[in-house]
């Protein structure tokens, strides 16, 4: 296991993340993930509601470094807020992790399944992990480009005492079935083991790849994905957050499948 520390990045106003991305790059440093938030798909309702989302805050970047990669000091003068968890991650997951990870965000020209069609009606919130009206809204005003490129979902689990095995049922059949034919990937996962989100009492992170925000949609209206959720995932979390992210090259621009595939 090797131990990362993600950091969820509120930056200055006078900052901009190309800046900052740049100072890590000047200290050596190179981000395992380096990711813009885009949109909260499910809020946390019980852990760490206030460091998260109490005060409106507008997180900037998505980072996950290895524990020896600290944030230089003269970085952290252009944070304004930071929230950060301390995680154990395999360290065969992240030996192949970055050519893995272009293989997804750079898949070959028509590789790619479009979303199927929603199968269930979309419902009056997507905090249960089902398609809202107001989630279909969001994507369908999303520009084109930005519409059709990767995402990523950053998870935090707070798993119920004694439910542990019916999560994993959960993931067991979003591996197998539900999620991997909407073009799923579980990029990587871990245990908590320090930070914030330690102290809040969260047990797991969870990364998960899609082709698109209308592929995640359509897996979340799908009768199959509702089935799973419902009799597993529900019933087994305490609480949970689901982050959408996109990620970025170095000078902070969204990676556009359409170009040269290149290693972030």
């Amino acid at each position: 296991m090797v131990l990362c520390n993600l950091h969820l990045i509120s930056l200055r106003n006078d900052v901009s993340p190309a800046l900052f991305l740049g100072k890590l790059r000047w200290n050596g440093i190179k981000p395992i993930v380096q990711a813009r938030p885009i949109r909260w798909m499910v809020l946390p309702t019980q852990l760490s509601v206030g460091h998260l989302i109490g005060r409106n805050i507008r997180w900037d970047l998505f980072l996950i470094l290895e524990e020896t990669d600290p944030i230089p000091h003269e970085a952290q003068l252009d944070i304004d807020g930071i929230w950060s968890v301390s995680c154990g991650v395999s360290s065969k997951a992240l030996s192949g992790y970055a050519a893995a990870n272009s293989k997804l965000l750079f898949p070959p020209p028509g590789s790619v399944s479009p979303p199927e069609p929603q199968e269930i009606e979309p419902s009056n919130s997507s905090q249960n992990l089902e398609t809202s009206l107001e989630l279909c809204e969001w994507i369908g005003a999303l520009p084109a480009e930005i519409r059709d490129r990767p995402v990523s979902m950053l998870n935090l689990l707070a798993v119920n005492p004694g439910k542990k095995d019916d999560y994993k049922k959960y993931r067991d059949a979003f591996v197998t079935n539900a999620g991997t034919r909407h073009g799923a990937n579980i990029k990587l996962v871990g245990r908590i083991a320090g930070g914030a989100a330690a102290d809040d009492g969260w047990d797991e992170i969870a990364f998960v790849h899609y082709p698109s925000v209308s592929h995640f949609a359509a897996m979340a209206a799908s009768r199959d994905y509702q089935e799973i959720n419902h009799e597993h995932r529900l019933p087994s979390l305490k609480d949970t957050f689901i982050l959408c992210v996109m990620e970025v090259d170095d000078q902070a621009n969204i990676v556009d499948p359409r170009q040269t595939r290149e290693r972030l």
